[in-house]
């Protein structure tokens, strides 16, 4: 059984979270990234894709729209200290420019000089069937090398900005292959929920996609065509959303739980402990 994880004081230092949508935010790491917050860290969040065509029954830019107010809305409630809207249209990163995106996030890198860097898992990606999921955890994983090079993006550097290097990385997914923490988000689950629920462009979206997938299987599902006709999104997601925090809990004791990858000074932590200084 993996331990729990313990989140630390902040003091101030950065977390950067980089996203591929909105709502992944709040479905992957709500309760996490609220306890962040609570503990005192600045918690930066990069969204790539516009999320343009997650709607139902709206136009594109009221889609944009909708997507950006809710987004924010949903960030407010987890307690994150800003947000970045690098404006990708969605579901086509997967003919976007890898290195051109990167170069996006190393520039946030450099800009907020994060403590920590947070993504999907580029290493676990069976059951990942979204494509901007994993360019997104390409473009960032490849990104925590080369924002430390000097020779990486010398304009930066003329316009100020400095090499930096992460300390941690931490990696979700779905699901995530080879977990190493865990954190118990019981004290933020009810916030992770609200997130969820403040998505409701998005999830009556998703609602609809069940609602398809069922009819062409021959069922019905009353509690997603309720959300399609109009319905309460907080009563056809926020059992879904609790469940999902506690079936990741029953693999690792119990409780509500979300869980990561997650890598310290490169994967080299042990060299740092036998033979690092730290400093007072």
């Amino acid at each position: 059984m993996v331990d729990r994880c313990e989140i630390a004081p902040g003091a101030g230092r950065t977390i950067l979270v980089v996203i591929a949508h909105a709502d992944d935010l709040a479905l992957f790491i709500g309760g996490t990234v609220a306890r962040w917050s609570d503990a005192g860290w600045r918690v930066v969040v990069v969204r790539v894709t516009d999320d343009r065509w997650d709607s139902l029954g709206l136009s594109e830019d009221e889609t944009i729209s909708a997507n950006a107010t809710e987004f924010r809305r949903a960030a407010s409630v987890l307690g994150v200290t800003d947000v970045v809207d690098l404006g990708h249209a969605t579901d086509r990163l997967g003919d976007a420019s890898e290195v051109a995106l990167r170069e996006q996030i190393i520039r946030q890198v450099r800009l907020n000089r994060p403590y920590a860097l947070v993504t999907f898992d580029p290493y676990s990606l069976y059951g990942e069937d979204n494509l901007d999921h994993k360019v997104v955890a390409a473009a960032t994983d490849e990104a925590f090398w080369t924002s430390q090079f000097d020779k990486h993006h010398p304009e930066h550097l003329a316009e100020g900005l400095r090499p930096h290097g992460c300390f941690e990385r931490w990696y979700f997914g779905r699901p995530v292959g080879d977990v190493t923490d865990v954190v118990d988000i019981a004290p933020t689950l009810d916030r992770k929920v609200d997130a969820a629920c403040a998505h409701r462009t998005m999830m009556t979206n998703f609602a609809n996609q069940l609602v398809l997938q069922a009819d062409t299987g021959g069922w019905e599902l009353p509690m997603a065509y309720d959300v399609t006709t109009g319905g309460d999104v907080r009563q056809f997601l926020e059992p879904l959303v609790r469940a999902g925090a506690a079936r990741t809990g029953e693999r690792h004791g119990g409780g509500a739980v979300e869980e990561f990858r997650v890598v310290r000074f490169g994967g080299l932590q042990a060299l740092l402990e036998a033979r690092g200084v730290r400093r007072s």
